[in-house]
This record gives C-alpha cells, sequence and structure tokens, in this order.
C-alpha cells in the first residue's frame, strides 16, 4: 500500500479560486478585505511565513499590510501597533507572527487584539466560543485546514476514532475540540495524547485518523499506525536536511492518506487565514461598516 497524498498545494489552490469570488463581490459593495500582520524580530522562517501570507493576498485580490518591529522593540511599541489595528477600518483581520523576542509575552500580545479581528482564530474569547460551537467566530486555522483537507479528498469524520498526538495551543488542543463538536464534519471521538503518554503506540494503532503536532521529528513510526489510516504531519523541526516532520518516511507505505511536509497542511493554513479575513469582511459588509 502506498498512501494517496493529501496535496495542500491543490486544496489551497481551489480555496483561493473561490475566495476570489468572495472579494470580487465585495468590492462590487465597495468593501475591500484587509489583512495585517505583525513581525517582531529577525527571525528568518518568520519573514519567509509573512512574505508568503502577503503574496497569498495579493494573488486573490486582498489588501494587506505589514508591520515590521525591530526585535528590541518594547511592549508598548507593539501595543501600540496593535491598538492601531484594532482600530483600522481597512483591516478586518490581523495576525502577529509567532514566535515573539523573549522579552515579550505572547499570550499579552494576543490579549490586546480585537478578537473580531484575531484572523488565526487564537484569542481566548474565540477559543471559548468554539468550546462552545459558536459558528460565526474566528476560528483556529491549523485546525481548521486539517478538516478541510480530509473533506475535500473525501477522507470520512463523523464517527472515526481520531488520535492527537500533541497538545499546543494552535494545534492540538483546538483541534480536539473542533473534531469533537457536534457538526457536519467532526463529530469525531477524540483521543488526545502527547510526548509524554506513555506506551503511545497502544494509541495511535487504534486511529481512523492520526494527527502528528508535536515538533520532535520522527516520533510517529509505521509500526505505530493502522493499516489504511489517514495520517496529518503537522509537527515541524529542523534538522541537519532542513525541515522535518513528526512522521517518518515509511508510513507512507502503510497509511492510506498522507499529509506530509512539506505540501499538506502548510498551504492550507495560509488558505484558512485568508478565509477567515474575509469571513470578517463579509461581516462587515453585511453590518454596513
Amino acid at each position: 500500500m502506498t498512501a494517496k497524498i493529501l496535496d495542500g498545494k491543490i486544496a489551497s489552490a481551489a480555496i483561493k479560486d473561490e475566495l476570489r469570488e468572495r472579494v470580487a463581490k465585495l468590492g462590487a459593495q465597495g468593501v475591500k478585505p484587509g489583512l495585517a500582520t505583525v513581525l517582531v524580530g529577525d527571525d528568518p522562517g518568520s519573514h519567509v511565513y509573512v512574505r508568503n501570507k502577503h503574496t497569498a493576498c495579493e494573488d486573490v485580490g486582498m489588501h494587506s499590510v505589514r508591520h515590521d518591529l525591530p526585535a528590541d522593540a518594547s511592549a508598548q511599541q507593539v501595543f501600540d501597533v496593535l491598538h492601531a489595528l484594532n482600530a483600522d477600518p481597512a483591516i478586518d483581520g490581523y495576525i502577529i507572527q509567532y514566535p515573539v523576542p523573549k522579552h515579550l509575552d505572547f499570550n499579552e500580545l494576543l490579549h490586546a487584539m480585537d478578537p473580531a479581528k484575531d484572523a488565526d482564530g487564537l484569542h481566548p474569547v474565540n477559543l471559548g466560543y468554539l468550546a462552545l460551537g459558536a459558528t460565526d467566530t474566528p476560528r483556529p486555522c491549523t485546525p481548521m485546514a486539517i478538516v478541510d483537507l480530509l473533506v475535500r479528498n473525501h477522507v470520512p469524520i463523523t464517527g472515526q476514532h481520531v488520535v492527537i498526538v500533541g497538545r499546543g495551543p494552535t494545534v492540538g488542543r483546538p483541534l480536539s475540540m473542533l473534531l469533537s463538536l457536534k457538526e457536519e464534519h467532526a463529530n469525531a471521538t477524540v483521543t488526545q495524547c502527547h510526548t509524554g503518554t506513555n506506551f503511545l503506540p497502544e494509541y495511535t494503532t487504534h486511529a481512523d485518523i492520526l494527527v502528528a503536532a508535536t515538533g520532535k521529528a520522527g516520533l510517529i513510526t509505521a509500526d505505530m499506525i493502522r493499516p489504511g489510516c489517514a495520517v496529518l504531519d503537522v509537527g515541524i523541526s529542523r534538522g541537519e536536511h532542513g525541515i522535518v516532520g513528526d512522521v517518518a518516511p515509511e508510513v507512507r507505505d502503510v497509511a492510506g492518506w498522507l499529509a506530509p511536509i512539506p505540501g499538506g497542511v502548510g498551504p492550507m493554513t495560509i488558505a484558512m487565514l485568508m478565509r477567515n479575513t474575509v469571513d470578517a469582511a463579509e461581516r462587515r459588509a453585511g453590518s454596513g461598516a
């Protein structure tokens, strides 16, 4: 068996086509969706990610603004940018690129955001709404990317056993809430594990869908999954030969589906970021703002 690749590049291209139509309709109403990024410091990976996000915005006709601050920027300098974005009517959504320099508290910065403009869907208010099953507030991008990638490839979710290896605030925790909601493309039975789980294979070998999001290279090996399982690699770490994922290469010979690194969930996360922003712009247009 060789796994069918869950190709995030193909799926994200389809989403961009959908977004272009929605952006065009908003344009006819005099509304142009606006996304901003706030980047503090000189992390090379962050600069690449931010550049990719702005390129994607340009591709679908969205307005985008970069706010790049030096690594030694004070918390007040960052707060000033966030407060300005909260008040800017041309910005429907924005993100604070993670990581931030060590002298800054990312959670404090997150709290300063207007939840309605939280394009990443990570503000505590929006995570609370997710737990309640709200559908009209921003949802976390990577969990939504995972769900959309499965749905577009006709991988069943409802009633399936999903094992998530990872408990981080951007993927593992919100994904467990999202997939257990009683709604379409969810309603799964979710088991959440992590790198401290004893006898991890006892859980992973019973998964219909396995999501690996720990950042520990090669953690998931072929003998840890059930043949035919859908495996999504989300954990990223840097090795001697570049970026690698949590899933060992030989898993491809056992899994039924595989979202690899690179080219799997990553491109979809950017697509979800833009979708959240367009959603916010449509809410603005509907309110007459």
